[in-house]
């Protein structure tokens, strides 16, 4: 497993979310069938009033060749690489020539070059804006280099050349594209990754140390854990995925949860040998007593991760199986490493015994044993309380999410981005096609399709979120203005006639023609109208949509033509809906089936049902807190909800296990027996809660902001989960003994 796992890679494909029976899902791939990667554009902006002194413009069209030039760049357009159209008469066609052959050597060329870019107007906008004196190079990469680790070393080459740029002039160069963001996530979550494993390490080395005093103890548990890691990281190799925003996650999420089977083993072996010193005996009873339980609360966590199988989203699905298969795997490790290890150990010092009599302990759980049996009516109305206020807060909950919502508002990737959204109107791509449904049914019926995109265009205008659009019309403007002579106030989409003759002079493949046939399929019968869009985020996207549809719809007939509205950010912004109806599905999904888990143990309705509060109630805590500090729901917000069920579970599996030996293996009374199991399970389940507590708190440290929420509110669930546990549970099981007419005493 630790050969397979050597070989484990990094995902430099775009995670997707969305299953591919998804009608946008479908759309896009259908996008990408005939277009290819709407995403892989990056984009370098300047902004300067003094753009064209020599010097700089000089150096500004030599950095655009040097990119140009660089391995795996498919194409650049910048200010040095704009075109002018000629119409040649002579052979009745458009040459297309560079606006500058030669970088200028005079501030007189410099000056005259501006002038010329500027009477045309088809690139005002795209990579000029000329209000507000900023500029872009726009750099297409490769699709292959695009989703190969040769992504990050092209990114980081084009940074090193522009950053020689700006630093010789002593100004700032912003970046953006999805290209860029995709590789500086990409190495923030390889990054973390080992920031976490070595912090998860760290704290559950120290935690281990402070309760058990121990070394061989502290190292024998996390070796245990590691080995599972190891396991984890060879699965996901040997099912073909790839280290993902979510997979990366897995090795921390495993020593965390791995690290308090551990704990309940040890414990109970200490326990029973503090009883009779007899160390194969309690080997025995520890796995006897313990092994089952354990295997319960593995088994519901594993069912937590478990069912993000069911959403069908290949990223989600990829995370959920590899992480349930591993926690079961690490589960097996514990059971069987853990006992032979301690059979070839040494007896325990009296000192390292010493944590099972812990003074505190021993009054808190005192505490908790009176208030179960004395006051369960304070108790229910302390629940019920903050049952009401959590469902206040749930409802100020919003689900939105943002392309690069996850990184800190002084991220530079966060400022570049909006750099880009105040000069060029956004830099994430949006895609109208539009299919005919006939050949040739562009340009068929007197060209009427290119009316109804100017028409689309008009209205798309209205809506600053969107930039200026690339397609044929634009091309078609383009192309009137050079047939016209050349004069900027040509450049616009002629009446029918005069594009006829306009059409005399595209013909071939080669020119002209060739620039027209990017924006359409081999057949001409379906087009593409190219926008980049603001980062406006999902709730905004859903209302641009809803204003949006109508008007391609009144301008396009649904009857004559299908018109997809699609898009990198489009199925981006699309996948955050799809993953929180999946939440409520795979939230349901694990309730039956932990339910069923609780079968297992007790044949009692009221039992199985009630025992499920304890584990509910700091869900809806913690989603009340997501109300009221105003956290958004986002893929990483989402997953809290389904893994901390699961892992909350296991608290109630060790509880309810001991309480059902204590009634049926001993004999004892419901009181007597919830005594027993509080001062049995309590010293481990608050062991356990301190672990999780601290161990889901090292995600805070993370840079991306859904990761690092997750982190706080995955550790004061799994606080609240163990107080519910041990405080609720016991009183819910003395009240239903109580109902059932059986032996409750107060202390």
């Amino acid at each position: 497993m630790a050969y397979q796992a050597s070989k484990i890679e990094l995902s430099y494909q775009f995670a997707r979310i969305l299953p591919s029976s998804d009608p946008i899902e479908k759309e896009y791939q259908d996008f990408r069938k005939l277009f290819g990667e709407d995403g892989s554009v990056m984009v370098i902006g300047w902004q300067d009033p003094q753009m064209f002194e020599i010097d700089k413009f000089r150096d500004w069209c030599k950095l655009s060749q040097k990119i140009k030039e660089s391995e795996g760049i498919k194409n650049v357009l910048s200010l040095a690489s704009v075109y002018r159209v000629v119409r040649n008469d002579s052979l009745n066609q458009f040459d297309f020539e560079p606006v500058i052959k030669q970088i200028p050597s005079t501030q007189t060329e410099a000056d005259s070059l501006k002038k010329e870019i500027a009477n045309l107007p088809i690139y005002e906008g795209l990579v000029l804006n000329s209000k507000t004196n900023a500029t872009l190079i726009v750099v297409t990469f490769n699709d292959k280099e695009l989703n190969s680790k040769r992504r990050l070393t092209i990114v980081s080459d084009i940074e090193a050349m522009a950053e020689e740029f700006a630093v010789k002039y002593d100004t700032d160069l912003h970046y953006s594209g999805m290209p860029y963001i995709r590789t500086v996530n990409m190495k923030k979550i390889s990054g973390e990754m080992q920031l976490f494993m070595v912090l998860a390490v760290f704290v559950t080395l120290l935690i281990l140390w402070a309760f058990f005093r121990s070394l061989r103890l502290t190292l024998l548990s996390i070796v245990v854990v590691l080995i599972g890691v190891v396991f984890a990281v060879g699965t996901l190799h040997l099912f073909g995925y790839k280290i993902t925003a979510l997979t990366g996650l897995i090795p921390p999420l495993l020593i965390v949860i791995g690290v308090p089977n551990c704990v309940f083993l040890i414990n109970k072996y200490q326990a029973e040998l503090l009883s009779h010193q007899n160390k194969d005996r309690a080997l025995m009873e520890m796995i006897r007593q313990i092994g089952l339980s354990t295997f319960l609360a593995n088994m519901t966590t594993a069912i937590g991760f478990g069912v993000f199988y069911f959403t069908n989203s290949i990223l989600l699905v990829e995370f959920g199986v590899v992480a349930a298969i591993s926690v079961m795997v690490t589960y097996v490790l514990c059971l069987l490493l853990l006992p032979i290890t301690l059979h070839y150990m040494s007896v325990p010092k009296a000192r390292h015994l010493k944590h099972l009599e812990g003074k505190w302990a021993a009054g808190f759980l005192r505490k908790i044993d009176y208030l179960v049996h004395n006051r369960r009516k304070e108790i229910y109305i302390s629940m019920v309380l903050l049952i009401i206020i959590s469902a206040f807060g749930m409802t100020k909950i919003r689900t939105i999410g943002y392309v690069v919502d996850d990184l800190p508002k002084k991220d530079v990737v966060y400022t570049d981005l909006r750099f880009f959204e105040k000069n060029f109107n956004g830099v994430l791509p949006f895609e109208v096609m539009i299919n005919t449904k006939q050949p040739n049914g562009i340009f068929a019926d007197q060209a009427k399709v290119l009316y109804k995109i100017k028409a689309l265009q008009t209205e798309m205008a209205k809506f600053p979120e969107f930039s200026k659009p690339v397609s044929v019309v634009e091309a078609s403007r383009f192309l009137y203005q050079a047939y016209r002579g050349g004069d900027a106030k040509y450049y616009a989409l002629p009446g029918v006639l005069e594009l006829n003759k306009l059409t005399n002079y595209v013909q071939g493949k080669q020119g002209a023609a060739k620039q027209l046939n990017a924006f359409l399929n081999e057949d001409k019968s379906v087009t593409r109208v190219s926008f980049q869009m603001a980062d406006v985020g999902s709730e905004r996207i859903k209302e641009l949509m809803q204003q949006i549809r109508p008007k391609v719809d009144s301008i396009f007939s649904p009857k004559e033509y299908k018109v997809s509205l699609t898009g990198h950010s489009l199925v981006f912004l699309k996948s955050n809906d799809y993953l929180l109806s999946n939440l409520y599905e795979s939230l349901l999904i694990a309730i039956l089936l932990i339910a069923i888990v609780g079968m297992v143990l007790f044949r009692s309705i009221p039992i199985i049902l009630l025992s499920k509060l304890p584990c509910l109630i700091p869900l809806a805590l913690t989603a009340g807190i997501m109300g009221y500090f105003g956290i958004y729901f986002k893929p990483t917000t989402i997953l809290i909800f389904s893994i901390t069920f699961g892992i909350a579970s296991d608290g109630t599996v060790y509880f309810l296990t001991r309480y059902r030996q204590e009634l049926y293996e001993r004999g004892l009374n419901p009181s007597q027996a919830v005594t027993q199991s509080i001062y049995g399970t309590g010293l481990s389940m608050i062991y356990t809660a301190v672990i999780l507590f601290c161990g889901f708190s090292i995600f805070s440290a993370s840079s991306f902001g859904g990761t690092a929420a997750m982190g706080v509110m995955v550790s004061i669930t799994l606080l609240v989960a163990m107080c519910t546990n041990l405080i609720l549970l016991p009183a819910l099981l003395l009240s239903i003994a109580k109902r059932q007419g059986k032996n409750v005493i107060p202390d």
